[in-house]
């Protein structure tokens, strides 16, 4: 089979090579890739930034179409469309040390190949409606979308929610609070992004470039309240102004460390205002079950920004890196 392998850290350091095709054991399924998803992580491992052991299969999220199940498989058919969770050994339960020390494309070698073998028990259906390309983004930005809105966030229909930017957990965690019949406020630097989002729903655009002061803004348009739930994808930068901008009892889910793994904030807003930080990291299997169910009932789709080929990952890294994409970046297989 067709595998992409990093064998240093850069761009430039992927190679396509050949591999055997793993024997399907009991218990496991084999797995035509059909699509992978792109993640800020993914960039990172590349350019050796999260160094990993080499030669290594890139890449965490991916869907495919089952081609054959091993003894003492139930539930799974051929022809099945599934993708593989983001944490292989977080089935249920909340996140302890053991459930993530395991993952794809760090730890182990990563789904940028063209069959996977895996344990039938990390294996999650796809909604009918969604594409390849689509249902490859739910693993990671799907999950973790998922986690912050409802998990943290507990949303009830009327709640407030400020998300940032429009890469995919954003744009994932926009579906998933209008779907619970919250008020969306969403910040950009991009204009057209703005009209973008929305259409996809958001009710309250702000260009944080134009008005950078927007945890201001923010408590301004909800006359001194602020929102009850700020989904933060960048970190030390905007975190700050996340804690100035939500509302007292309210909670802030962190999901990204665009911005560093470092933050400084105002200690004492965060105990007057008794506000709850989150750090997600993704979702267990039953978590991604039920956003499955959800995304079905609601007939959402994610939002898919460009699809490159499996040879052409670097320039859909780069694509990545240059920040101007809208929604998720996609590799798709022939």
């Amino acid at each position: 089979m067709k595998v992409i392998e990093l064998i240093g850290p850069g761009l430039e350091a992927m190679r396509v090579a050949e591999r055997e095709i793993p024997s399907v054991p009991a218990g496991h399924a084999k797995i035509r890739v059909r699509a992978a998803s792109l993640n800020y992580r993914d960039l990172l491992i590349v350019k050796g930034l999260a160094p990993v052991a080499y030669p290594r299969i890139p890449l965490s999220d991916a869907v495919g179409e089952v081609v054959e199940t091993g003894a003492g498989v139930n539930g799974l058919d051929i022809g099945d469309r599934v993708f593989a969770i983001y944490y292989p050994d977080w089935q249920s339960g909340p996140i302890r040390p053991e459930k993530f020390a395991r993952d794809r494309g760090a730890t182990g070698d990563g789904v940028a190949a063209e069959y996977l073998v895996l344990p039938a028990n990390e294996l999650v259906r796809v909604p009918d409606h969604l594409s390849d390309a689509q249902a490859a983004t739910l693993p990671c930005a799907g999950l973790t979308a998922w986690s912050a809105v409802t998990q943290a966030g507990g949303l009830i229909p009327g709640s407030s929610v400020l998300l940032q930017g429009t890469g995919g957990v954003s744009l994932f965690a926009l579906q998933f609070a209008l779907a619970a019949g919250a008020e969306v406020w969403l910040i950009s630097s991009d204009d057209a992004k703005l009209e973008r989002a929305r259409a996809l729903g958001a009710h309250h655009l702000i260009n944080y470039r134009t008005t950078p002061d927007w945890d201001v803004e923010v408590l301004a348009q909800t006359v001194g309240r602020g929102v009850d739930l700020v989904v933060d994808v960048v970190g030390s930068a905007t975190l700050a102004r996340a804690v100035n901008a939500v509302t007292s009892g309210g909670r802030i889910s962190i999901v990204g460390v665009l911005g560093g793994f470092e933050a400084s904030i105002p200690l004492y807003p965060v105990m007057t205002k008794s506000v709850g930080l989150h750090g997600i990291m993704s979702g267990n299997r039953e978590d991604a079950e039920a956003m499955v169910r959800a995304i079905s009932a609601q007939g959402i789709r994610p939002v898919v920004d460009a699809t490159f080929a499996l040879e052409e990952l670097s320039n859909a890294l780069r694509h990545l890196e240059d920040g101007n994409h809208f929604g998720k970046v996609v590799i798709t297989f022939d």
